[in-house]
C-alpha cells in the first residue's frame, strides 16, 4: 500500500523513539553553537559584576556605531586614577532606577593592567535617544561601568553604565528619564 505525497504531509509517519532521540540531539547540536554565539554578541548585565563600577578615561583608537551595541576600544593612560570629583558630577535620570551619585562614588580603577580595553555601549536606537553623537577614533571620554567577576577574561571588556564625552554626562543603561 503506497501513501500518495499530500497524505504523508498532512500525516507524517511517525519517528521511533530511537530516531526521534537522534533527530533531537542532532538539532540540540546545530542550535547550542548558534544560541551561544547570539548570546555573547547581546547579553544583558548578569554577567558583569554590578558591586564594583569601575572607572575608565582614555582615548579611542577603534570605534564600532553598530548593532546589537555601539563599541569602542580605549587606550588607557598609565596612572589612570579616578576624579576626585567624580561623586560630585551631575549625571542625568534614566528610565531605570540607577543612583548615579552612589554608583560614580563606588568607582574605583580596574585592578587588571590592560592598556587597551574593548567598551560596550547601548543599542544605536539608545544612543540616539541620549543624542549621543557618534564617538571617533582619537575622541577622549571617560566611563563608569561594570567588567566581569573578578576581571576575568582574556579581554578587558567594560559595559558602561555613564558615558562622559564631548563636556556630556549619559546615563546608557536606559532611556532617559
Amino acid at each position: 500500500m503506497t501513501t500518495s505525497p499530500i497524505a504523508s504531509l498532512l500525516h507524517p509517519p511517525r519517528l521511533l523513539p530511537s530516531r526521534r532521540r537522534f533527530v533531537l540531539a542532532a538539532a540540540t547540536a546545530v542550535a547550542a553553537p548558534l544560541a551561544s554565539s547570539l548570546a555573547r554578541a547581546h547579553h544583558g548585565w548578569s554577567g558583569f559584576d554590578q558591586d564594583r563600577p569601575i572607572y575608565l578615561e582614555g582615548r579611542v583608537v577603534a570605534s564600532r556605531w553598530q548593532n546589537p551595541h555601539a563599541e569602542l576600544t580605549l587606550e588607557i593612560a598609565p596612572g589612570l586614577a579616578v576624579p576626585a570629583d567624580l561623586a560630585r558630577r551631575p549625571v542625568p535620570a534614566q528610565s531605570a532606577n540607577v543612583d548615579g551619585p552612589a554608583l560614580l562614588a563606588k568607582a574605583a580603577t580596574p585592578r587588571r593592567g590592560d592598556r587597551r580595553w574593548t567598551i560596550e555601549l547601548a543599542p544605536l536606537t539608545r544612543m540616539s535617544a541620549w543624542n549621543v553623537a557618534e564617538i571617533k577614533s582619537g575622541d577622549r571620554v571617560a566611563v563608569v561601568g561594570f567588567t566581569t567577576q573578578d576581571e576575568k577574561g582574556e579581554t578587558a571588556v567594560l559595559r558602561v553604565e555613564y558615558l562622559f564625552a564631548g563636556g556630556k554626562a549619559y546615563g546608557l543603561r536606559s532611556s532617559p528619564a
